[in-house]
């Protein structure tokens, strides 16, 4: 672990501090801490930030209810600068909205940026909006009973290609699987974070008993 007093605070005593989200893996905010507000940090467990405009501490989430609880608190390889992780009870930005990185300058024409949520809300605009000709929105017209056969086959398919090790063909196939589980998840209204949230859940408690057989 780093000691505090190995982080390069500036020549007025403040460090930047990347805020970034478990879940999303989304940058929310750059801000400032200073020695005081980095300890406060610690302790709660609650970002605290030192406002530059305000010349004064600045706990997130004291006004609005967006708290961020942190994570993890990590330097960078000169110690200048700080990436904090955090589960956010809200938006980040003042201005409302979810991280305060919302306004392109320049996006490449060949080279694009996946997600998980990003195919998410593309599967989910797929039913709301009922493009012709997409398969997707043509899983969403069938129903449930459609949706749970194709993840029924799907899952067949996967058990089939890693049964003969064909290892490019399970990438493939288990491709296909995430694809239709997460049209099952729009459709059952389960979010990303949902099983973000179980699978956390499931971690903690397999910690717990890895430490229980350490102990016996």
């Amino acid at each position: 672990m780093v000691n505090i007093d190995e982080l390069k605070f500036d020549e007025k005593g403040l460090i930047p501090a990347v805020v970034v989200d478990s879940i999303t893996k989304k940058v929310l905010m750059l801000a400032y801490m200073n020695r005081e507000s980095l300890q406060i940090s610690m302790e709660k467990e609650l970002c605290c930030f030192w406002s530059r405009s305000r010349n004064e501490l600045w706990l997130k989430g004291e006004t609005s209810g967006n708290y961020q609880h942190i994570v993890s608190i990590t330097a960078d390889c000169d110690r200048d600068t700080l990436l904090i992780v955090v589960e956010a009870d809200g938006p980040a930005c003042h201005l409302g909205t979810e991280t305060c990185f919302e306004y392109p300058v320049f996006e490449s024409d060949e080279r694009h940026e996946f997600s998980y949520e990003g195919l998410m809300k593309l599967i989910e605009g797929r039913k709301i909006e009922k493009k012709e000709g997409s398969y997707t929105t043509y899983l969403f017209e069938k129903g449930l009973d459609k949706i749970l056969k194709k993840v029924g086959e799907e899952s067949t398919e996967v058990i089939i290609a890693a049964k003969d090790q064909d290892k490019k063909e399970t990438i493939y196939e288990i491709a296909d699987l995430a694809y239709h589980v997460m049209v099952l998840m729009i459709e059952a209204g389960i979010s990303l974070e949902d099983i973000h949230k179980e699978l956390a859940s499931r971690h903690v408690i397999d910690k717990k008993v890895k430490q229980e057989k350490m102990t016996q």
